[in-house]
């Protein structure tokens, strides 16, 4: 028996597209025009797999989603719902997941990528193993993380958010500085059963290390010198919440055997004490240290990273997600110009162009600081190249300053540290020129034929991705 798609979209061209590609490898398929007529159609045709699209007139598709699950007579013949569009927020992508979508497919999308996941929906839904979250409570008003992007690397950030926010489990967040590693700690947090308890964030790296074990599991009388009382630490205060340790990487190793026993037991021993104390915290940890690396050097315990790295989450580098820029300084500019009492402000398109073409070693924090300086530097609404490119070009030099100190010199061959400084003098000017390689080359005063050499030497590639097939256009 042909397994049965229900195809939601309020444009024509959309829909049979849809029903063209899914016909042809072995599908049944209907067409609704509306999530009314969805609804209405499911009393008949019941189909394994819906796909519905976000934004549709009269009833758009989160309400049909909602609606879908409040179908109590419908409950076991509900299908996975894949959500389509071409607009979705973190909000968005976050909380249909929770609602109980399947996924989560940006337009315009490959055909070839819509059958894969029509595919993927049928065999979770087959083996009983799909993670619904229809039990969540759907009134829940969604407390918003303050996340930008609509890239997909951002998308599938924001679906492993949505899928996690409603469990128990230990998440681990990895990603380099200023990528927005806490913001996803908040969001879990936030649209989690826990979000009326505390969130109590502790950087790890930050406090020194003879203060971090009292700030952490606090201490009873007479611990030491000064201490007049007892004190409840970080993880006695998050009972109940959730406690997010930034720069995890950085515990010294008895520290890590305590929090160790808290994943393992849910217990500790307060600073000067001998009774364990009991706690229910669900821990988030996030680092930019490459924590498998610190384990073959001695410096972190492999038993405890396994217990964190229960659900890994990998935050993108801005540089690996540049379509991200556009929105990310339209919204830092929206934010400091109401801070400031500014009027509408805007980037000229040279300055956007400045932002897009560097390659942001600080990330998201980086950009967020550049707008806000050049907000303060510009002297009307209009930002313009030079109010950004300033901090760019200060930073630029401190980093060349920096390449030195940088190279590993020791046990190092003279043929080995050139190699290094010549890729990265090759990824520099590819980011400049936006991957462009005879501009490239030009910058490098090398020629095109010797550029592509060194790319594969290398194994680099300064062109962006280019979607295959057959792409449904943009709404």
């Amino acid at each position: 028996m042909k397994k049965r798609v229900l195809l939601v979209d309020d444009e024509i061209n959309v829909r049979k597209a849809l029903t063209t590609a899914l016909r042809k490898v072995g599908y049944e398929t209907k067409e609704a025009s509306s999530g009314r007529e969805a609804l209405e159609l499911l009393k008949d045709f019941r189909p394994e797999v819906m796909l519905l699209d976000l934004r549709m007139p009269e009833q758009d598709g989160m309400e049909t989603l909602r609606r879908l699950r409040d179908m109590q007579q419908m409950e076991d013949a509900c299908p996975s719902v894949v959500m389509m569009t071409a607009y979705g927020s973190a909000k968005d992508v976050m909380e249909a997941i929770k609602l109980g979508a399947f996924d989560y497919v940006q337009k315009p999308f490959d055909l070839g990528r819509v059958k894969q996941v029509v595919a993927q929906a049928l065999r979770q839904r087959e083996s009983d193993q799909a993670n619904r979250l229809s039990e969540a409570s759907l009134d829940e008003p969604w407390e918003g993380p303050g996340l930008v992007g609509l890239s997909p690397a951002m998308q599938e950030v924001y679906k492993l958010v949505g899928r996690v926010s409603m469990t128990k489990s230990t998440v681990l967040i990895q990603g380099e500085s200023g990528t927005g590693k806490e913001l996803i700690a908040r969001a879990i947090h936030s649209n989690s059963p826990r979000a009326g308890k505390p969130l109590i964030a502790v950087n790890c790296g930050a406090i020194p290390e003879n203060l971090l074990e009292s700030e952490l599991f606090g201490y009873e009388r007479g611990a030491f010198t000064g201490a007049t009382g007892q004190k409840p630490g970080m993880v006695e205060l998050a009972d109940g919440g959730t406690l997010f340790l930034d720069e995890v990487g950085e515990l010294s190793p008895s520290l890590q055997v305590k929090l160790l026993r808290v994943l393992q037991e849910r217990t500790f021993v307060r600073l000067g004490g001998i009774e364990p104390v009991s706690v229910d915290v669900r821990i988030i940890a996030a680092t930019n240290r490459d924590l498998q690396e610190r384990i073959r050097q001695g410096l972190f315990r492999e038993d405890l990273y396994y217990r964190l790295n229960v659900v890994p989450i990998h935050m993108p580098p801005l540089r690996e997600r540049k379509e991200d820029i556009p929105l990310l300084a339209e919204h830092f500019l929206a934010k400091y110009g109401r801070e400031m009492g500014k009027g509408p402000c805007y980037l000229s398109k040279a300055a956007m162009e400045s932002l897009l073409s560097y390659h942001w070693p600080g990330n998201v924090r980086q950009l967020e600081n550049t707008i806000e300086r050049a907000l303060v530097i510009a002297g009307g609404s209009a930002i313009l190249p030079e109010h950004v490119e300033g901090p760019l070009q200060e930073t630029e030099t401190a980093e060349t300053g920096r390449v030195g100190s940088m190279l590993r010199w020791e046990d190092r061959t003279m043929r080995e540290i050139i190699q290094e400084v010549e890729r990265e003098a090759i990824v520099r000017a590819l980011q400049k020129e936006g991957g462009n390689k005879l501009q490239t080359a030009k910058r490098l005063g090398i020629s095109r034929r010797a550029l592509l050499y060194k790319l594969e030497m290398y194994g680099l590639n300064g062109t962006d991705g280019v979607q295959n097939g057959g792409e449904v256009r943009k709404k």
